[in-house]
This record gives structure tokens, sequence and C-alpha cells, in this order.
């Protein structure tokens, strides 16, 4: 019978914990190899994956890592304090996660749920402030990015600035939004050249751009609701 490989360079690439994961996913990888990604290095007898398969074996069970403290982890022959404190932090995440509650993202269903938004935000700001809303394909707000500040009466940005932000978080669609320091949301020629250029450069990339909102002092104005949509 062939001898299993005790070090994780006698182990070939693809079977190799991090390497695995990175091709298979996470799902699919046993408790030690999985541990053995946290603890990162073995011993100079056994692999990390030898090393957290006897850790597991010592400890009784998953279970019965997560109930270890760090110096009943560094009695373990092989688990040193950097490792147990490695592990201790896993576990802790894990922890947290398991306690944290999902958060609602906004949904988009008019431009009023938009406004809402920045409203408060962006109302009372001296120089224009240029924000866009990305969203996903249920329409749900993923990220609200300020992309330019600009003058008094002006803010410039360009196209690149927001679709390379959009596809960054992975954006389905978006809303361009801005404030006017003046208090009227009436939108100027340059506004609504900005939407028409947005919306094209949004076609050639497969990002609708939904809307664009022109905040005012309380108040509001939709340029899809007037028809440059």
């Amino acid at each position: 019978m062939e001898a299993q490989p005790n070090m994780l360079k006698d182990i070939p690439a693809i079977d190799r914990p991090r390497e695995r994961m990175l091709a298979v996913g996470a799902e699919a990888l046993s408790h030690a190899e999985l541990l053995a990604i946290l603890i990162r290095t073995g011993t100079k007898r056994e692999s990390a994956v030898l090393l957290a398969s006897r850790l597991l074996k010592e400890c009784g069970s998953l279970r019965g890592l997560v109930d270890m403290s760090v110096a009943e982890m560094t009695k373990i022959r092989g688990i040193g304090a950097a490792k147990a404190v490695q592990l201790r932090a896993g576990i802790e995440l894990g922890r947290r996660i398991a306690r944290s509650e999902r958060v609602e993202l906004p949904v988009i269903r008019r431009p009023e749920d938009a406004a809402n938004l920045v409203m408060e935000e962006l109302r009372y700001l001296k120089q224009e402030h240029f924000v866009c809303l990305f969203l996903n394909t249920k329409n749900q707000v993923i990220l609200k990015e300020t992309l330019s500040i600009g003058t008094l009466n002006a803010t410039l940005v360009h196209p690149r600035e927001v679709f390379r932000a959009a596809i960054k978080c992975s954006s389905a669609s978006l809303i361009c939004v801005h404030n006017h320091p003046s208090g009227d949301p009436t939108p100027s020629a340059e506004d609504v050249a900005l939407t028409h250029r947005l919306m094209e450069a949004g076609e050639l990339v497969g990002i609708d751009v939904l809307d664009h909102l022109v905040i005012g002092d309380n108040r509001f104005i939709s340029l899809k609701e007037q028809g440059h949509l």
C-alpha cells in the first residue's frame, strides 16, 4: 500500500486545501481542509491537513473545537499560540455572523423611493454632489456612492466613472442623483445632456440607467417622468 504523503509539498497542487477551495468552492472542503487553511502550516512531521485532522480527533468534534479556549488548544501538539489565535478568530467570526441579522436592502419601485434615500443628505449642501444608487436585478440598492463634488452651480462627472463603479459592484442598473444648491430642482440643459450620455454609455455596457433625479429643497424632479429617459 502506498504511503500517504505527510507534508503539503508532497500533495498534488490540485488536492491542496487552498487550491481545492479556489477550484471547487469552500462547500466542497472537509472540516479538516477548512481548518488547515486557517492554521496555514503544519509541523515538520505532518501537513496542515493532517494536523487539522488530528486536532479534530483530539477535541472530539467540530463542536468540541468551538468550545476550546486558546490555552486548551495550545496543549495539543503542533498547535502554538499563533495557530490557536487564528482558529479562535475564525470561530468568533462565525459566531458573530450567526448572530447577525440580514440587512434588508432598500427597494426602488418609483422615483420617490430613490429621492427619499438621499433627500436629507443632499438638500442643504452648498455644492453639487453627483450620487449614484447601484441596484441589483431585484431593484434593491446594493451601493450608494458619491462620484463627484462640483462647484456652486455645476458638477462634472464622466460616464466612465459611473460605469466603472457600477461594474465593480456588479450592478444591474443604476439611478443618478444630483442636487441643486439653489433649492430649485428644475433640470438644466446640461443635466439633460449628461443624462443622454449616461443612457448611451449604459446601453453599450449593458447596465440600465433607470432615472436621473435632481434634488432641491425638499422637492425633486425625475428626468424619467419628464420624458428624458
